[in-house]
């Protein structure tokens, strides 16, 4: 007689699209294991990402505006969580597999830095490689969780976190072997965007950095006024566009996506690289770089000895990427503030 997770694959397979990425026929793990009786080998992964240490401190870092006094901006754990949610409204309409939707999309992010964009730059300019959250996302769940161990994650979810963003470069490349190497973790790649251009025009509005009458009118004609709105219109074109196609690719329209672009521009131009922001960068720039500094004089009790053979520098970074707004501004201030004399 099947076990619950042989009936739950056999289910897979019997209604969702040939398309779809079946967790029976996943690449499997580096590292073998035994399956599970209960959980496919997607949900295990989700489960995994979500009980892990890099997931937790998703909540202390930056999405855009540096420790806000308001209870309703977004951090980059809330970020993560809508970023699910459209995720898997898009691959169920799709009839893709959810579970390896959900555990890309609360991966995705697991190696941002603290600050924000901010950070982000100047812990590029301070690694003698660089650095993108995107490629420190999948060291995080390779290399670094579970004291060194890594996560030991399927095949596909560390493709879709490794390939989940390509920065400012294009949301859905038109040669495949740009994409993910899923459906699934093509819709983490749109879904991001779908979420931040949404959700950061929202907090902008809310911080006051914006009006409604800056976002340009034409934008608004297209994609519409409310937040709510926008994201629907969005979220339908991917589920219509990549139907008629056949499931060929995830994809937009092309209206949509020359809007989605450009709404992304405005963000940086009127949000992220505004005035303001500059002089936060500036700030937290000085802070990531005298850290890392100390950190490299000073690794004992703060730098790991794993991955090893990688570089002090590199290593030394990833404590840095791994560091929530408030720890490094706790950290700072420990390091490098005078202290009152305790009599």
């Amino acid at each position: 007689m099947a076990n619950i997770r042989e009936q739950l694959e056999e289910t897979e397979a019997q209604t969702l699209s040939p398309k779809a990425c079946l967790s029976r026929n996943s690449k499997g793990r580096v590292r073998p294991e035994a399956l599970h009786s209960f959980r496919t080998a997607f949900q295990r992964d989700r489960d995994r990402i979500l009980h892990s240490k890099s997931f937790r401190r998703l909540k202390h870092k930056t999405q855009v505006f540096l420790a806000p006094f308001g209870d309703h901006y977004r951090t980059r754990l809330t970020h993560t969580l809508e970023v699910s949610q459209i995720a898997r409204t898009i691959a169920k309409a799709l009839r893709l597999n959810e579970d390896l939707t959900e555990a890309i999309a609360l991966g995705h992010d697991l190696g941002h830095t603290p600050f924000g964009h901010s950070g982000e730059e100047t812990l590029a300019k301070l690694l003698p490689g660089g650095f993108s959250h995107y490629e420190q996302s999948l060291r995080v769940v390779e290399k670094l969780e579970y004291e060194g161990k890594g996560l030991n994650l399927t095949f596909e979810v560390r493709d879709g976190i490794g390939r989940h963003s390509k920065g400012r470069g294009k949301i859905l490349d038109r040669k495949k072997e740009d994409l993910p190497a899923t459906l699934e973790g093509q819709i983490v790649r749109v879904s991001d965007v779908i979420g931040y251009v949404n959700h950061d025009i929202d907090d902008a509005l809310r911080a006051g950095i914006i009006k409604e009458s800056d976002i340009p009118r034409h934008l608004v004609g297209v994609l519409g006024r409310w937040h709510a709105t926008r994201i629907d219109k969005m979220v339908v074109d991917v589920v219509e566009a990549s139907l008629k196609i056949d499931l060929d690719r995830i994809s937009m329209s092309e209206e949509i996506m020359k809007s989605v672009v450009e709404l992304r521009d405005f963000l940086y131009e009127r949000v992220y690289y505004n005035s303001s922001a500059l002089e936060e960068l500036r700030k937290t720039e000085k802070i990531m770089r005298d850290l890392y500094e100390y950190l490299l004089e000073h690794p004992e009790g703060y730098v790991k000895d794993y991955p090893q053979g990688d570089a002090l520098e590199k290593r030394a970074g990833d404590v840095i990427a791994g560091m929530t707004d408030r720890y490094a501004l706790t950290l700072y201030e420990k390091t490098f503030f005078p202290r009152s004399w305790q009599s």
